[in-house]
């Protein structure tokens, strides 16, 4: 019980510091709007496409080493499912943990640092931020990897889906006043079109979301249904003791 603790506070501590601190997503503040995907964590389709995504395009390079392969069951998958179409290693056993093939010193070499767990990324930046985060990379020419962001300027991740959707740039589309001064207002524009519609896109990233919303806490949907029992419960209770109190204390004056 002490080691479960232990595990679930150091993953909490790892995945903060390391989202925090590591150079591949190092950034400051910036006012950018941040756009809804609507998460269902009941949407089991939708949570089985974004493992899939997942396992595709963030599991290269990125840990989710707080995540066992055998949570993904309770998106509706079955062990040899998992196993086939999942694992990277289909003699693993489900008890292990989501990590990557990715040397620490090739990542240190490549990007600068050793990418983040994405274990609890969903908790610490929020759904949210994830989805703009992953729409709004656009091309720099004076970043090293050749992208930029405008969720989170100066990333050092490149941007990884942009066969799927295609190459953005930040083009100039009027003027704003900020504190006395003008500014110039931009937006992104699709310079290249990729092998999906902005539509197909903004669904695939929406499904990839989910489930990283999910795999930041697997039981969140079954806590919330007890959550919501035992309020019942102590709402029912509440009253059968106010009913005991006034047939109890009726003859007393």
């Amino acid at each position: 019980m002490k080691t479960t603790m232990f595990r679930a506070a150091l993953a909490t501590l790892t995945a903060t510091l390391a989202i925090a601190a590591a150079p591949v997503f190092a950034a400051g503040k910036v006012n950018v709007h941040l756009d809804d995907p609507h998460i269902n964590l009941k949407d089991q389709a939708s949570l089985q496409r974004g493992a899939r995504n997942f396992v595709a395009n963030c599991l290269n390079c990125h840990n989710a080493q707080f995540m066992r392969w055998g949570h993904l069951t309770q998106i509706g998958l079955t062990e040899d499912q998992i196993k086939a179409s999942l694992m990277p290693n289909p003699d693993g056993k489900m008890s292990d943990y989501m990590t990557t093939t990715l040397d620490a010193k090739d990542a240190k070499a490549w990007f600068g640092g050793v990418p983040p767990d994405l274990t609890l990324v969903s908790r610490s930046r929020g759904s949210d931020w994830l989805y703009t985060f992953l729409r709004s990379f656009y091309v720099d020419p004076n970043s090293p990897t050749g992208w930029n962001n405008e969720v989170f300027p100066n990333v050092g991740m490149p941007h990884v889906l942009h066969d799927l959707q295609g190459s953005q740039v930040k083009a100039v589309v009027g003027e704003k006043e900020a504190h006395g001064k003008k500014e110039a207002l931009t937006k992104l524009v699709v310079e290249r079109q990729g092998t999906m519609s902005q539509i197909e896109y903004d669904n695939y990233v929406r499904d990839l979301v989910n489930y990283m919303t999910f795999m930041g806490e697997p039981a969140r949907v079954k806590r919330t249904q007890l959550g919501v029992i035992v309020l019942l419960f102590l709402t029912f209770a509440f009253f059968a003791a106010l009913i005991v109190k006034r047939e109890y204390w009726k003859d007393v004056k």
